[in-house]
């Protein structure tokens, strides 16, 4: 293989502190599915839930290591952008507000046009795009 196949699927994985804060953001406030989870520390060596929409060629893998989130420093361009094609509803965004997101300005105004940007409990950036891609 020379390339990377369109169809591949993508995992994002980062550490944090606060695995149950996460799950609460992800799952009961975006609503994605938990795809995966450790319970206790198995042979992997953490704890660890992988959340995302059942089916799709992307998951989020959050990792239970309070060191190694203390050394993560989300930056203002640490961006996960869902293209949704249409705007979030209202009803959406109260929803991940009241589990634990917070809507932010975008560092960079372009995402204040084209949707809206929140904060999860760690720190990083989830943007809710009405574009499509392509």
């Amino acid at each position: 293989m020379d390339s990377i196949p369109a169809a591949t699927t993508v995992r994002i994985a980062r550490p944090t502190s606060d695995l149950a804060a996460l799950e609460r953001f992800w799952v009961d406030g975006v609503g994605l599915e938990v795809l995966w989870r450790t319970d206790g520390v198995p042979d992997h060596g953490h704890e660890l839930l992988m959340v995302g929409p059942a089916g799709a060629g992307w998951h989020l893998e959050l990792v239970a290591d309070a060191q190694a989130a203390q050394e993560s420093h989300p930056g203002p361009e640490d961006l996960l952008v869902l293209y949704l094609g249409e705007p979030a509803g209202q009803e959406w965004v109260a929803r991940i507000r009241a589990h634990g997101g917070t809507v932010v300005p975008a560092h960079n105004p372009y995402w204040d046009t084209w949707g809206v940007t929140i904060q999860d409990p760690d720190g990083y950036l989830l943007v809710l795009s009405h574009r499509t891609w392509g």
